[in-house]
This record gives C-alpha cells, sequence and structure tokens, in this order.
C-alpha cells in the first residue's frame, strides 16, 4: 500500500463521488420500495428498519469500491503503480 498524495487524492474523490452518485440514486430506490410498502405499523416499521439497513449498505458498498478505484486512478496517475 502506499501512501503518496495523488494516491490519497484520489480516494478522497472516490469516497467524493460515491456520495455524489449515493443521493440520488437512494432516493430512486426508496421511491420504488415505498410504493410497495406495506400498510400495517408493525410490518411498516420492519419495513423502515430493512430501508435503513439497505441504505448503509449501498453507501458503505459504494465508498469502498469507488475509494478503492480512485486510490488505484490515483497511483496511476501520480506515475507509481506498485508491482
Amino acid at each position: 500500500m502506499e501512501f503518496s498524495l495523488p494516491a490519497w487524492l484520489g480516494g478522497l474523490a472516490g469516497t467524493i463521488v460515491a456520495v455524489a452518485i449515493y443521493i440520488p440514486g437512494i432516493r430512486i430506490i426508496e421511491r420504488r420500495l415505498r410504493a410497495e410498502a406495506p400498510r400495517t405499523p408493525e410490518a411498516r416499521a420492519a419495513f423502515e428498519e430493512k430501508l435503513s439497513v439497505t441504505r448503509r449498505l449501498i453507501l458503505g458498498g459504494g465508498i469502498a469500491v469507488l475509494a478503492v478505484l480512485g486510490y488505484w486512478i490515483g497511483i496511476a496517475i501520480g506515475g507509481r503503480w506498485p508491482g
């Protein structure tokens, strides 16, 4: 693992892109899921909990993938590809 400035900036850029994609993307997914949401209070509470976990998983996965991708791109642009 390299700790150069281009690698760090690439990782930061990847994280920013992940959050920027997450915001409109989660709204679309949430709208579709809420249209099919159950109507009873108990089922609704369970649905809201599952939706909360889904939001966290999507954000965490996006940040993990795009931050690593940004890190690799930063290393490649910085001219110090490992290996």
